[in-house]
């Protein structure tokens, strides 16, 4: 009975009063399935060399006829490892080539003992033989350590759970990748991501990990009661990215901006968005604007302007592939100017064809505006603030947009205007504060989990868009000096010229005279107007007076009058606020009936 209690204590069984021999079976049969469950990562080479004999014994007693189909399988499998590996957790070609070679082998063993019989020599010794061979690269894989290291942690998550503070939480799936291993947890009753990410810097001291090396994420499927965990044991974005070349050839297209740290490509679709790239200096917002650049270049249906306060020192070397470069606070005036006419003519456009959106194309290309540093705009070319506001609240069906970069984009920086609101694509480099991040991705976000603060690296960044409302950290590619002035000349001389309709609608703009604005008061003949001004409104009265019933349009009123849009719409504004005339439609205004004398 004591040597039958000290055998129950080795096997982890409590000894029991009155124990004979016909119980004691059982009980050692117990604690080696324990011990096998326990290490059946060492023992899965033998396990599955079992497994094939068992299987290679039912093939040939039952299925004999079937060891083509065995062949042809094995052979299909092992090719499919070498080509789509990868999704399969084989990131390395050596990997993908190790379980192809092992499905081969296997399939043609079980081909063989199929067709002449599992125990003709030499297959048994082949068998033990090639499966201890095998065996060795399994042992000493770093995954595979690194996996049973992780299931033997999280195997404790109940005490970890209680003392960082999720008690009742439960892991529910875990993976080993290249860099760590991340798992699903099942939160407690009335827990939630967020309590989960307060946890983060227990869960570190917990796991031991390094500091910040664990990312708590919301899961896909937005549960209120799940989360990610990731733990980041090798940092993938250590060194930098270097770019492969452009991934887009149209705007239409989403433009791949760099890679999140599970190597999965960051993809952003620009087409009819505005975009913000923030963060302080050093952080690696001009290296994000160039892979844009990089991209957009390889476009055919993409104009390019860029507005760069420092005299061209970021932009200037893309000069080859801009339509138009502004280096000065009047020149940035005057670009922002034209794109706000250009905007109302393709509007214009559209109307007359019965369209609600401009369609890029190489004829109809999209207009992208590029600002560096946007607050120097904002305290060197105040004007140049209102055109830039225009264009991002009306800028999007006629596809004229903005990506402003900027270091901290504050109502002071941003000029006070409605465009940071309007930024639906942004990209946070690192931060200084916490409530930059706010700041910069939208108020609430770090609380919710966005920390661009923690970031450490240049190029790292977080991207809030409507695809990506997960704070999954990314890194960009880096695009060198070198690296852009090849990109502009092979991309130069396949950039597209400025349509129809725009270039028309800067030719009529250039012929206007350019009146100062007029005060927003109710029109009143005191006013002290010169003989063009008053020669304009007299034929926009006129004008007025005549339209049919369903109105007139606003090109037809800058045609009549020689002015320009925003003078003929300061206009109708104030006679409408008079009760003078109506808008009867979309860019229709006639005079009221009962109206004689305007």
């Amino acid at each position: 009975m004591r040597r039958n209690a000290r055998r129950m204590r080795r096997y982890g069984v409590q000894p029991v009063a009155m124990i004979d021999d016909l119980e004691f079976a059982p009980l050692v049969i117990a604690g080696i399935a324990r011990l096998v469950w326990r290490y059946r990562s060492e023992l899965a080479p033998l396990i599955v060399a079992a497994s094939v004999l068992l299987n290679g014994v039912i093939l040939r007693r039952w299925f004999p006829e079937w060891w083509s189909t065995v062949l042809i399988s094995a052979i299909g499998m092992a090719a499919a490892l070498v080509v789509w590996g990868r999704w399969a957790n084989l990131p390395r070609p050596i990997e993908r080539g190790y379980a192809a070679f092992t499905t081969a082998f296997v399939g043609t063993w079980l081909t063989l003992a199929t067709y002449i019989g599992p125990f003709t020599p030499p297959l048994p010794a082949v068998l033990g033989i090639t499966s201890l061979v095998l065996a060795v690269p399994w042992w000493a894989h770093r995954r595979r350590r690194a996996r049973v290291r992780v299931e033997r942690t999280l195997a404790a998550w109940p005490d970890i759970a209680q003392a960082v503070g999720l008690a009742g939480s439960r892991i529910q799936s875990a993976m080993v990748d290249l860099w760590g291993y991340r798992f699903r947890l099942g939160l407690g009753v009335g827990q939630t991501v967020e309590d989960a990410v307060n946890a983060v810097p227990r869960l570190e001291s917990a796991l031991g990990t390094t500091r910040g090396g664990v990312r708590v994420l919301p899961v896909a499927s937005k549960k209120a009661n799940r989360a990610d965990v990731r733990v980041i044991e090798t940092d993938p974005h250590a060194d930098a990215i270097v770019w492969p070349g452009p991934s887009i050839t149209s705007i239409t297209q989403p433009a791949k901006l760099g890679l999140f740290e599970d190597g999965a490509p960051v993809r952003v679709p620009l087409l009819r968005r505005h975009g913000l790239f923030a963060g302080m200096s050093g952080a690696g917002k001009s290296g994000g604007v160039n892979v844009l650049l990089g991209d957009l270049t390889a476009c055919q249906d993409v104009i390019l302007w860029a507005v760069d306060l420092k005299r061209g020192m970021e932009l200037l070397p893309w000069m080859s592939c801009i339509d138009r470069l502004a280096t000065t606070p009047q020149e940035a005036e005057a670009l922002l100017a034209d794109a706000v006419v250009i905007l109302d003519g393709r509007a214009d456009d559209l109307t007359r064809r019965g369209e609600r959106v401009w369609e890029p194309s190489p004829d109809r290309p999209a207009l992208i505006i590029v600002i560096d540093e946007y607050a120097e705009l904002a305290s060197e070319a105040p004007r140049a603030i209102t055109y830039a506001d225009s264009i991002a609240r009306r800028g999007r069906a006629p596809a004229v947009n903005l990506i402003a970069a900027t270091q901290r984009p504050s109502k002071d920086a941003m000029g006070k205007s409605a465009v940071r609101s309007q930024m639906d694509v942004r990209l946070c480099f690192r931060v200084r504060e916490p409530r930059d991040g706010d700041l910069v991705l939208g108020q609430g976000m770090v609380k919710a989990g966005w920390h661009p603060h923690k970031l450490d690296a240049p190029g790292k960044f977080l991207i809030s868009s409507p695809e990506h409302d997960i704070p999954r950290r990314a890194r960009t590619y880096l695009l060198d000096d070198e690296g852009v002035r090849a990109t502009a000349e092979r991309h130069a001389e396949h950039r597209p010229p400025l349509d129809e309709v725009s270039a028309q609608a800067l030719l009529r703009a250039a012929e206007m005279p350019v009146m100062p604005p007029q005060p927003t008061v109710q029109p009143s003949p005191r006013h002290a107007r010169d003989s063009a001004a008053r020669e304009a409104e007299e034929t926009l009265t006129a004008t007025l007076r005549q339209a049919p019933s369903d109105g007139v349009s606003i090109g037809d009123l800058i045609r009549a009058t020689g002015m320009r849009r925003t003078w003929v719409y300061q206009r109708l504004q104030e006679l409408g606020r008079v009760r003078q005339v109506e808008q009867v439609a979309r860019g229709r205004w006639r005079a009221l009936p009962e109206v004689h004398d305007l």
